[in-house]
């Protein structure tokens, strides 16, 4: 665990013995990837190292009240992921809202689906400004108090009357529907030199799914992973993402992408990819050309021809890259001109915000 602290986790004021050890818990469930056995053995060590339990409540009760309110299931047979212990669906909701309050914490509470563009028009969110009635407006946008106001100054009380042009209706803001496709770099690299890059990645993924499928229900997202090939997951599998012995993709990735956009109805659709690194293989044919020496002109020229391609295709791709050598600056300069996209060069502690914020201003920008 060198480099994480969990020390917020530990003196709680005013927390049940329970919820206290529960969020160290699914903090350390994340790192796990799922492992519940692992996780399960870290916090019994961080519990002799900081005595976060007492004789009235220790690490024994709690795993019994997880199985108790449904947070992990026993295996009996004593397989699966968690030396006998598994996680439920409730534990993975859990750990995406989690993420959710962990990484997103500046959030405000907002109506399901609210996503307002910067012009007026047919909508579902109304303005304080009015305008006329035009042919085509709904008659629930009607404000009632000031089109009888116009009908009392335009024919008196006497011949009282309301016709349609003495109807006010109340403006409303568009509100925009867009579809995600969030690739994750799970190449080596994200774990290289014992710096954890994977697990940050991981939790803002988690967030990012969480947000999109709470507050924008209307909004899809599919997330996709790629090493030496690319492959799309399911939201439920990211608590248990790894790295694995692979190069970089980044081709297979984008060419998944545009292909699962393609099928998507929505008008705007956008790409966000997480990565540390630059594109180090691809496909020709059944084999693999790999190069992680520099940037390959073979690689770099494919990689920039799908950028290009998707911003032909009016796919903005966002960059958020997660090391800052020079190269790789160098490329993800030349990648995001390519598709007239963004990138974010960031800390891993300020990923989630970034993913975010940009999240939020591409939804306002496009109609």
């Amino acid at each position: 665990m060198l480099g994480w602290r969990f020390s917020k986790y530990i003196e709680r004021e005013g927390v049940s013995p329970f919820d206290n050890l529960l969020e160290l818990f699914k903090e350390l469930l994340i790192h796990t990837s799922g492992d519940v056995s692992e996780a399960l053995s870290w916090l019994t060590e961080i519990d002799k190292q900081h005595q976060i339990t007492d004789d009235d409540y220790g690490i024994a009760d709690f795993i019994e009240d997880l199985i108790e309110k449904g947070y992990i299931s026993q295996d009996s047979q004593g397989q699966g992921g968690g030396g006998g212990f598994n996680p439920t669906k409730k534990m993975e909701v859990s750990l995406r809202r989690h993420a959710l309050d962990d990484i997103f914490d500046q959030l405000k509470k907002s109506k399901k689906g609210k996503h307002n563009t910067k012009s007026v028009g047919q909508g579902d969110e109304l303005t304080s400004e009015l305008k006329p009635f035009e042919f085509g407006d709904t008659l629930d946008k009607i404000s009632i108090s000031e089109s009888l106001k116009n009908a009392q100054i335009n024919h008196g009380l006497d011949d009282f009357k309301l016709t349609q042009d003495d109807l006010e209706v109340h403006e409303t803001f568009f509100q925009t529907q867009t579809s995600t496709v969030l690739m994750i770099d799970i190449s080596h690299s994200m774990i290289l030199y014992g710096e954890d890059r994977i697990t940050p990645a991981k939790k803002v993924a988690m967030a990012l799914s969480e947000l999109i499928t709470t507050r924008y229900p209307k909004d899809s997202l599919d997330i996709i992973v790629f090493g030496n090939d690319a492959w799309q997951i399911q939201i439920k599998d990211l608590p248990y993402l790894q790295v694995g012995p692979y190069h970089t993709n980044t081709v297979a990735g984008l060419e998944l992408a545009m292909n699962i956009l393609r099928r998507r109805k929505n008008p705007n659709k956008q790409i966000m990819m997480i990565t540390d690194g630059k594109p180090t293989c691809i496909k020709k044919g059944k084999k693999y050309y790999k190069n992680a020496f520099g940037l390959d002109r073979k690689i770099l020229n494919r990689t920039l021809g799908l950028a290009t391609k998707a911003r032909k295709l009016n796919i903005p791709i966002t960059t958020f890259m997660i090391a800052r050598d020079p190269y790789l600056v160098q490329f993800v300069d030349r990648f995001t001109r390519a598709n007239n996209g963004k990138a974010f060069y960031s800390s891993l502690q300020g990923l989630g915000e970034f993913i975010f914020m940009d999240y939020k201003e591409n939804k306002r920008k496009r109609r």
